[in-house]
């Protein structure tokens, strides 16, 4: 954990203009924040718990730029807690055990409780996450974490069951624009300046609902833009030009690179393993979760690959076991294996067109009965109802194959599988249309 001390450049460190816009304009109260009504608005159970002096443990669950940071040490300083922020990526037990210590210590000495924030907290492991159960339990600490990742599959289940989850969906474009507007009107430099904001819309699309690449990418056309006086016009093109000159959807704290993470998946996709391969290195420089990756990978083997080469799944899963057991810096090769195999081997999304197909005639239809031949008789009341009357078994059969109907009455003609004419699915294909009649040179459109 590192701490803050007096240095030669504290003057400059301390010049506000030195600081990213986004920090310039953090809300400096829970009034000033924009959006999450629901969750911090007057009449919410959160503001209602502070109202009274209770700050419970919680972990903020959303994408980047909503606010979770900001919103943890608001919550502190309302109720004037002693607030200590570290980040899962850099900080282990050792640091967090010290903390804990200052925190029980500040409690006994001068009455006072510590918020305790963790950034990224899916980050640690299962070992630093038990570190922190009975300091949150006994009161210790009051634990706030902030994830990106679905805190059910990341977070261990004794600590979560100590907080409570706050989910933050992403920034309305009615909220940027106030944050927007906010920020040339009240920034310390922006207020100087008579801006025309004439590509509104294409700074909002760029900045995917993330109010900090919002306001990171405003400061950067601002600077970009040329100056008449005291007259800026910030234009469209103007914005264009400033994603294209600058790695902005990325930090160094490791927030999701949307752009990046659609150009691996749909390299991998387009079987173009040196693009792939690339786009893992620029993430993975970036400070991307590996297990996010290894996530993603899973995803894909299935989606996009399927039956065509049904190993691919297989080697995902283990992958991603192993990228969680490793850590980097040597899970960029388990990675990299993995990235360039996948996007090495033939592609299918049968299996996912499949699945979509028969949600969509289970939701306009409804589940259909089931035949009867197919169903269990372990009662004599279902054998007398001819439960399971006309089933045959196929292994009785030569080719362990024999013909009858599987579907509901209605739906026998139905074709949700199309297997395609690529990798081992070609075989399965072949083999499928020498069993089913209505397969035979049909495609599903």
């Amino acid at each position: 954990m590192k701490k803050q001390t007096g240095n030669l450049f504290d003057s400059k460190t301390n010049d506000p203009l030195q600081r990213p816009l986004a920090e310039r304009v953090r809300p400096q109260s829970l009034d000033e924040v924009v959006g999450h009504e629901k969750i911090i608005g007057p009449q919410s159970t959160l503001r209602k718990q502070i109202a009274s002096g209770y700050l419970p443990s919680m972990i903020f669950w959303g994408p980047p730029g909503v606010g979770k940071t900001t919103l943890a040490r608001l919550l502190a300083r309302e109720l004037k807690y002693r607030f200590v922020s570290i980040s899962a990526v850099t900080s282990g037990v050792k640091e967090v055990k010290q903390i804990i210590e200052e925190a029980r210590s500040q409690r006994r000495y001068y009455n006072q409780a510590t918020v305790l924030f963790i950034d990224e907290i899916h980050r640690f492991n299962k070992a630093q996450q038990d570190a922190l159960l009975h300091a949150v339990e006994d009161g210790t600490l009051i634990l706030m974490g902030a994830t990106t990742e679905n805190p059910s599959f990341e977070v261990i289940a004794p600590l979560l069951s100590r907080c409570q989850v706050i989910q933050l969906n992403e920034l309305s474009a009615s909220d940027l624009k106030t944050i927007v507007q906010r920020a040339m009107e009240k920034d310390v430099l922006l207020q100087q300046y008579d801006i025309d904001l004439q590509g509104f819309d294409a700074l909002l699309a760029f900045g995917a609902g993330d109010a900090r690449r919002t306001l990171n990418l405003l400061e950067m056309t601002f600077h970009l833009a040329e100056k008449d006086g005291k007259k800026v016009i910030i234009t469209e093109e103007l914005v264009k030009q400033a994603v294209d000159q600058s790695p902005l959807y990325y930090d160094k704290h490791g927030d999701y690179h949307y752009d990046t993470i659609s150009a691996f998946i749909k390299s991998v996709r387009g079987s173009d393993p040196d693009a792939a391969v690339y786009y893992l290195a620029v993430m993975l420089e970036a400070g991307e979760d590996p297990v996010f990756i290894a996530r993603r990978l899973i995803v894909l083997a299935s989606e996009d690959i399927g039956n065509a080469e049904p190993y691919a799944l297989m080697l995902a899963n283990t992958a991603f076991e192993a990228v969680k057991k490793i850590g980097m810096p040597e899970a960029r090769i388990i990675l990299a294996q993995v990235t360039t195999y996948l996007a090495s081997v033939p592609k299918s999304n049968a299996a996912y067109l499949a699945i979509n197909r028969a949600q969509e005639v289970v939701r306009k239809k409804g589940p259909k009965s089931v035949p009867l031949h197919l169903r269990n008789a372990p009662t004599g009341l279902m054998k007398d109802l001819k439960y399971g009357v006309g089933y045959k078994y196929p292994h009785d059969f030569p080719g362990h194959f024999v013909r009858q109907n599987y579907l509901p009455q209605g739906l026998e003609d139905e074709l949700f599988y199309e297997p395609a004419s690529t990798g081992r699915e070609a075989r399965l294909k072949q083999y499928l249309e020498q069993l089913w009649e209505k397969r035979k040179g049909k495609d599903i459109d």
